[in-house]
């Protein structure tokens, strides 16, 4: 029984990162974001909230709503990234890329507390590029509504090989 469950759960992974943004998690709490992400057929939310302080209420999904949870910190979120249908994220380029890296779709939602010019500038080049979706906390319902996950497009890491070497010449290393 527990494997048909498995096989059936969609889970909507967020994280924060290291700092609080509880705007992020207020937003994907709302009853509209948890209404459509039912629509859109997933079935848990999972919420890394890093230092926040508000504590959205966990749900067991019986009543047929999302199972919702939520943890602080965790040494890797790279598995719940590879367990995730939907990765929903504050702005870092390590998440960023750590999630498309493992092919994953996503939603990169700005700090606007926080907010670096470098990281709008990444989410929104990245955007541009169809890798990913880029909102803020009041226009995820919006960005959901109106996402299409088949339109992007898989991300490829470039090459850093030629650089490395450049550097290690440089440095009086010899080529290998």
């Amino acid at each position: 029984m527990e494997d048909r469950e498995n096989a059936k759960k969609r889970l909507v992974f967020v994280t924060v990162g290291t700092t609080s943004f509880d705007a992020l998690v207020k937003a994907v709490v709302t009853q509209h974001v948890q209404d459509e992400l039912l629509k859109r057929g997933y079935t848990h939310l999972l919420i890394q909230m890093g230092r926040g302080t508000f504590f959205p209420t966990k749900c067991d999904g019986a009543d047929g709503s999302l199972v919702v949870d939520y943890f602080t910190f965790s040494s890797s979120i790279a598995d719940h990234i590879r367990s995730a249908s939907l990765v929903i994220s504050h702005a870092g380029s390590g998440s960023i890329f750590e999630t498309l890296k493992l092919g994953k779709p996503l939603i990169v939602v700005v700090n606007e507390d926080l907010m670096d010019n470098h990281q709008c500038e990444l989410a929104e080049a990245l955007e541009e590029r169809k890798h990913l979706y880029y909102t803020r906390p009041h226009t995820l319902h919006q960005t959901l509504t109106k996402m299409e996950l088949e339109s992007l497009v898989p991300y490829t890491p470039g090459d850093g090989t030629p650089v490395a070497r450049i550097i290690d010449r440089f440095l009086g290393f010899p080529d290998d």
